[in-house]
């Protein structure tokens, strides 16, 4: 994809599971009619009644919580994708078309990046993702699993604790977000020995407070549910290079059978977003022909994973609309 002055490209970040709060989205909803559209459209396609939000729209719960329905699986992953479309969409509202350079997303956020490259419509992105959800917390339930999060270690010190811990329970390398930052993932018990084997080791490790064994084999009966659920859905060719979780290589555009693959492994197989930012900047132009990289709302997470990644890609982060500049005051 070509760039130019007058219409410059754009890296479009998407942020996964773990960056919802309650209020996503509430400012752009206010601000722009196509996030306004955008949120209707989907409280008309997803129910939420079955996840025990009552009888709240997927917006509400969004904008207003409660928290403990908002950070639910299946609730968290439709709610993320659809924010972080009306984020880009009010964006492209306000600045006019802007073509994309490359997309990626963390996990979840994955297909918020495939639909903006043009994979499939949003309301199948969003049906998908709400199986996805729907099939991830199911799982979760059906297993006593967690995760621990590793500061400070390297692959081959990840992998040792998996290895000395998990005994004959499931431990894996489940997230590699950024250098010193990597995600274990597997059985309760595993989790807690964990903790111990890598403070053994010098390591910072913590429990998270999760559903269940994410992006590890104990999420095994969710892949099955989701590879079904992936064949009844039209793909279309990328139009812009999309970057996979599991292969930390952009997809192939017109391959659409290794790209539903990948969707099924990607939910037992460890997230390398690591290796993938710094493959992407690394393949970057410098100067003025360097793309912009924006995270898609809500929060900042993917930016200040970014700073610990490759500070040569500035990101810029889109939790809230801009507020226009005040003027100066006058004597």
């Amino acid at each position: 994809m070509t760039n130019s002055p007058h219409n410059p490209a754009v890296i479009a970040l998407c942020p996964g599971q773990g960056a919802q709060a309650v209020g996503m989205g509430l400012a752009w909803r206010d601000a722009s009619p196509a996030a306004s559209q955008t949120f209707a459209e989907a409280d008309q396609a997803v129910d939420l009644s079955v996840c025990g939000a009552g009888s709240a729209s997927l917006s509400e719960t969004c904008f207003r919580g409660p928290a403990d329905i908002l950070n639910r699986t299946d609730v968290s992953q439709p709610a993320l994708y659809t924010c972080g479309i009306a984020c880009w969409r009010a964006l492209c509202e306000t600045h006019g078309h802007m073509p994309l350079h490359s997309c990626a997303g963390l996990s979840l956020g994955e297909y918020t990046a495939l639909h903006l490259a043009g994979a499939f419509s949003f309301l199948d992105g969003l049906r998908l993702v709400a199986t996805r959800g729907r099939l991830m917390q199911q799982a979760a339930e059906a297993s006593k699993g967690g995760m621990v999060a590793l500061i400070g270690a390297d692959e081959a010190q990840a992998q040792q604790v998996c290895d000395e811990a998990k005994g004959s329970e499931v431990l894996v390398c489940a997230n590699f977000n950024a250098p010193g930052q990597i995600v274990l993932s597997g059985s309760a018990g595993a989790c807690d020995r964990a903790v111990d084997v890598a403070s053994k080791l010098g390591l910072r490790a913590t429990r998270l407070t999760v559903a269940g064994a994410f992006h590890s084999p104990l999420m095994a009966p969710a892949a099955e549910g989701m590879a079904r659920a992936l064949e009844h859905v039209e793909f279309k060719p990328l139009q812009c290079d999309v970057w996979s979780n599991v292969t930390a290589k952009p997809h192939h555009r017109t391959d659409i059978g290794t790209l539903r693959k990948l969707l099924v492994d990607q939910i037992t197989s460890p997230v390398r977003w690591s290796q993938s930012m710094q493959a992407l900047a690394a393949g970057l132009p410098a100067g003025e022909g360097r793309p912009a990289a924006l995270e898609m709302a809500p929060g900042s997470v993917l930016k200040g994973l970014m700073r610990r990644i490759d500070r040569s890609l500035e990101v810029k982060t889109h939790d809230q609309p801009a507020q226009p500049a005040q003027p100066a005051p006058t004597a």
